[in-house]
């Protein structure tokens, strides 16, 4: 494969997902509607989605030396994205995740971490060249801080841009790794948790403080808002879509967010596609195997204005 455009640093997971009447309550036994097995892991979700959409990708993670990390080899072949980054360990099997959908479409997630919580910064050094001649390297929270502080730290030595997607969101975040962003991407929640700001404009403002280029609040199915130093916040709503399963709708707004800035493409451009694609991954159950390419997204932007 060629030298990808983008790498990201991050999880895969076996996914279970289980589809019940409403999410149970605590001590609450619900009996399932149904079960989906897929690929998941917002790191590969999101490497995935990226390749869909042309771009060329590389994946930095670690799964165990089991069938299920077998699966995910093969997997990543047939989407194209590049797996030479990616280290098998003996000592941990591959990550997990049990996803319990309701009637609405809302999930709950369990995830067991496995081997991406053993990805190491020397891993990370052994794939220095994918990083060095990358055009954006893309992680999220699912494996060790300490990895993705020497990829981002590789990647701004390398002059490549940086976008973290502060999921799922820890009780503090180191400043390093905020100040080695150059985008960050949160959905409410997750701003909540960082900023102490309720309000997205607000989330927007004091998260720019820390990084280097732009901050995305997330609003599920009302859009998304881009925050830059010295313009005001660019809002854009979603797409009226039926919504089946949100499961992976953020890694597919975030893949393909990013794939349009490897691109070239600017911000609020790329922020079209994103939520192109995250709507469309809402229309089918299961993480990667919901997503959309880059004709039906594109479709979907020009159809939306």
């Amino acid at each position: 494969m060629t030298t990808p455009r983008i790498v990201v640093v991050g999880s895969y997971n076996r996914d279970i997902v289980l589809s019940v009447a409403h999410l149970p309550a605590p001590g609450e036994t619900c009996l399932g509607l149904g079960r989906l097995e897929s690929p998941g892991g917002k790191g590969s979700n999101q490497a995935i989605q990226a390749a869909r959409c042309g771009a060329r990708a590389a994946m930095i993670a670690a799964i165990g030396a089991d069938a299920a990390g077998e699966e995910a080899l093969q997997i990543w072949r047939e989407a194209g994205v590049d797996a030479s980054g990616v280290v098998r360990l003996s000592e941990a099997g591959t990550g997990m995740a049990m996803i319990l959908v309701d009637q609405g479409g809302e999930n709950s997630i369990v995830v067991d971490s496995g081997a991406n919580a053993l990805l190491a910064p020397e891993h990370v050094r052994h794939a220095a060249g994918l990083i060095e001649g990358a055009s954006l390297v893309l992680a999220q929270l699912e494996t060790p801080l300490d990895a993705t502080l020497e990829a981002f730290g590789i990647a701004r030595a390398a002059g490549v841009r940086t976008v973290l997607n502060a999921a799922p969101v820890p009780h503090a975040l180191d400043a390093a790794a905020l100040a080695l962003t150059d985008i960050l991407v949160v959905n409410e929640i997750e701003g909540l948790a960082l900023s102490g700001e309720a309000a997205p404009g607000a989330i927007g403002e004091r998260l720019l403080e820390t990084v280097r280029e732009a901050v995305i609040v997330t609003l599920g199915g009302e859009g998304a808002l881009l925050c830059r130093p010295g313009a005001p916040p660019h809002a854009r709503g979603s797409h009226s879509v039926e919504v089946v399963d949100t499961t992976g709708a953020g890694d597919a707004f975030i893949g393909a967010f990013c794939a349009r800035l490897a691109a070239g493409e600017g911000a609020t451009e790329a922020l079209r596609w994103g939520l192109a694609a995250g709507a469309i991954a809402c229309r089918a159950k299961g993480a990667a195997a919901s997503f959309g390419d880059a004709a039906q997204i594109g479709a979907m932007v020009a159809a939306g204005g």
